[in-house]
């Protein structure tokens, strides 16, 4: 599939191995294509709106099924 001149000048350095290449595209964030970025950045929202309106850190906690200091994180960025 690649030409001889190339293919020799690769077996100088690698030989007899798998040659991973990478696309030549910039690559999405992730997320970007799942849509689970958007889902978070959504959750997240939420939980402050709730805190905002004065929801506690342990209710909000158990109804995400996330950790405290997790919670804490998202409310105070």
């Amino acid at each position: 599939m690649l030409p001889d001149e190339l293919l020799r000048e690769i077996q100088k350095y690698i030989e007899g191995e798998a040659l991973y290449i990478p696309k030549g595209k910039v690559r999405k964030k992730w997320g970007e294509v799942s849509g689970g970025r958007i889902f978070f950045l959504q959750r997240n929202e939420e939980i402050r709106s709730k805190f905002f309106h004065k929801v506690s850190i342990e209710n909000l906690a158990e109804e995400y099924n996330l950790s405290y200091e997790t919670i804490r994180k998202i409310v105070y960025k």
